[in-house]
């Protein structure tokens, strides 16, 4: 966070270059991504490739079932982006097929199975919204996701046995999750009011990395939350007239304080309790924080339009931000941009397809994974 705009437009165009070392970063980790023949994935909608749209009820995120959703794509296939997602480009690295949606009809599960639920919380939907006016509009929490995970392998493989030698020779995900915990407890409550909540959402991570860790899985990636403050959807509904809200980067530094709070409880629960219990397993944290900041520091370097930085691409709020929540991407009065190559933000909520490989590039070949598992090959 302290470190200048030209340090962190000099570490991203590093890491997007230059992907030196990551064979010993991965052998030293005990973890070689050649190895990786499938990719199993639990979290929300920055990794959901289709599950949503197979559940929700009639008129539930209709939007995303239709263009401008996967207009880059060329058709919508339930992301909710323009295209692709960070998943998406991590299954290319890695020389697999994309990922299909759990609940998709007669598709293909053998190099892995999406899991994630646009819209999903990590904690059940009972524990934290029960009486609230507002709740999550997916009832599938991480448990469910974890429920489904567990499901799917008994019913694939016959005994515990083959579950582990299949996890063996592959990836598990487990999030980006929690972010939607506090979206909604942040509709009715003060932002000190809900940093409560980093606990119980914190340990539920925790739990159930440690069950597919009991599994057999041996690389397992665990993402924390972004800068929040740095959204449109943020920068919108929690606008401020006090120019110390904000930092140089233009973002809300209460919210970017919280989300860093989460993800610094996240990382000590990694350091201190997953990596001392299973010393033969390969556990990353996903820095996707400070990546993110990285990404917006350096956006004009990446081919981004940087005045355009903090502006959803797809929207109707006009202004600063072209965020409005009662006209969302694919509302009527909506409009996507021309470009969306040229924006980080495709929604106000969620990102570009253009974004998103550039987070991936930063991520899974640059330095934001730690320990650096995966070694692969420099990409185009």
């Amino acid at each position: 966070m302290a470190s200048s705009a030209a340090y962190f437009a000099f570490s991203v165009l590093v890491a997007l270059d230059l992907c030196c070392c990551h064979g010993q970063a991965a052998d030293a980790a005990g973890s070689n991504s050649s190895d990786v023949t499938a990719i199993y994935s639990l979290g929300d909608s920055i990794t959901d490739t289709g599950n949503l749209i197979k559940e929700a009820p009639p008129g539930m995120f209709e939007t995303i079932k239709h263009l401008p959703y996967g207009i880059t794509f060329g058709y919508p296939t339930g992301r909710c982006s323009d295209g692709l997602l960070m998943i998406d480009f991590l299954a290319q690295d890695l020389g697999l097929p994309f990922l299909n949606p759990y609940l998709g009809k007669n598709k293909s599960f053998d190099h892995g199975v999406n899991f994630a639920v646009a819209g999903a919380t990590a904690m059940d939907p009972t524990d934290q919204f029960s009486g609230r006016f507002f709740a999550p509009f997916s009832s599938n929490s991480l448990n469910v996701q974890l429920r489904w995970f567990k499901d799917y392998m008994k019913s694939t493989f016959s005994t515990d046995e083959d579950i582990r030698k299949r996890l063996q020779s592959s990836l598990v995900l487990i999030g980006e999750i929690g972010g939607n915990d506090y979206n909604y407890a942040l509709f009715g409550k003060s932002v000190s009011e809900v940093e409560k909540l980093i606990p119980g959402v914190v340990r539920t991570i925790i739990d159930a990395a440690k069950e597919v860790l009991e599994m057999g899985a041996n690389r397992v990636i665990i993402p924390g939350n972004f800068p929040i403050g740095c959204m449109p959807t943020y920068l919108t509904s929690k606008r401020s007239s006090e120019p110390s809200d904000y930092d140089a980067t233009g973002c809300l530094r209460e919210l970017n304080r919280f989300a860093a709070k989460h993800n610094a409880r996240l990382r000590r629960a990694i350091a201190d309790e997953l990596r001392p219990s299973y010393p033969a397993a390969a556990v990353a944290y996903a820095d996707y924080f400070n990546s993110f900041l990285a990404l917006l520091d350096a956006a004009g370097e990446l081919g981004f339009d940087a005045g355009s930085a903090r502006r959803a691409c797809c929207g109707a709020g006009g202004g600063e931000y072209n965020y409005d929540p009662r006209r969302m991407c694919g509302a009527e009065g909506a409009a996507a941009c021309a470009e969306p190559e040229k924006y980080v933000s495709w929604d106000g909520v969620h990102m570009t397809q253009a974004a998103y490989r550039a987070m991936s590039r930063l991520v899974y070949h640059g330095m934001y994974l730690e320990p650096q598992i995966l070694s692969l090959a420099d990409a185009p």
